[in-house]
């Protein structure tokens, strides 16, 4: 007889490691509230609102990471908050079922779950790790932009005497503008000198530029150190080309910054109601 708890348990734990369907997102689970009043009415044990719980948490992280990191939002369309709520989502999900784990294990131990009932939480558990991975994959993208748009900022809030020291950023003034149409020629000779794409990190305004207060419409940022080759060859493209760009290199003002080269006419500070 002891073994039917165990088994009710275990049942509870594989309906909380299921992913919820978007219906299940929308409409959502019974409240634990509801469930508390059960468990004070002698209804149910009180590891049930424990579980609710712990599931009506885990639909809210899963909400979160629906929407940021499987949603259709684009990397640049990103901050690093977001990023950061990411991660801490994946996180959280991937500690309940670290625990469910253990909990189950010592019931295996105990003779009360057979072996085999380990195996549905250990791929549950395989799938959480590999989701923080991919989390923390997209959050170092998000903050290696926001670097990037960091040392723009720092750049425009100095003299240009001072700021365009060639250890740190080197400009090229160009005559020509900057548009789409150049960015696609830029592409394709990249591709076809490289065999592989042009790294763009950002295309026109994103998120991070104009939380940092920055118009970047017009502008691309491509993640290229500027002093290896494919940084080098795409300098001298540019020239070619009249086209005006930055060179970002190591640091910024005492800020760390992913190399990069900023194309385009240098980035404005955003007015009211720019984009």
């Amino acid at each position: 007889m002891a073994r039917a708890p165990a088994v009710m348990l275990l049942l509870g734990w594989l309906s909380f490691a299921q992913a919820p369907s978007p219906r299940e997102l929308v409409r959502g689970q019974p409240e634990p509230e509801r469930i508390g009043a059960l468990v004070e009415a002698g209804a149910l044990p009180a590891s049930e609102l424990d579980r609710a719980r712990a599931a009506e948490a885990d639909r809210e992280d899963e909400a979160i990471l629906r929407q940021i990191l499987y949603g259709s939002l684009a990397i640049e369309d990103l901050t690093e908050e977001q990023g950061r709520q990411m991660v801490a989502a994946a996180q959280r999900r991937l500690e309940r079922r670290r625990v469910r784990l253990e909990q189950a294990k010592k019931l295996v131990e105990e003779g009360a779950l057979p072996r085999l009932a380990l195996t549905p939480l250990l791929e549950e558990l395989d799938r959480a790790r590999r989701t923080l991975d991919l989390a923390a994959s997209r959050a170092r993208l998000l903050n290696e932009l926001a670097e990037m748009a960091r040392a723009e900022a720092a750049v425009l809030a100095v003299p240009a005497a001072r700021a365009e020291t060639p250890s740190l950023v080197e400009r090229f003034e160009g005559e020509t503008g900057f548009h789409s149409g150049l960015l696609t020629l830029i592409a394709t000779a990249f591709e076809m000198e490289f065999k592989r794409p042009l790294p763009i990190s950002a295309n026109g305004s994103t998120a991070l530029h104009r939380a940092w207060g920055l118009d970047h419409r017009g502008r691309v940022d491509v993640a290229l150190d500027p002093d290896s080759p494919e940084g080098k060859w795409l300098r001298r493209y540019l020239e070619q080309l009249r086209i005006p760009y930055y060179a970002f290199r190591a640091a910024v003002r005492g800020r760390s910054t992913g190399p990069h080269i900023h194309i385009g006419p240098p980035s404005e500070p955003l007015r009211a109601g720019g984009g």
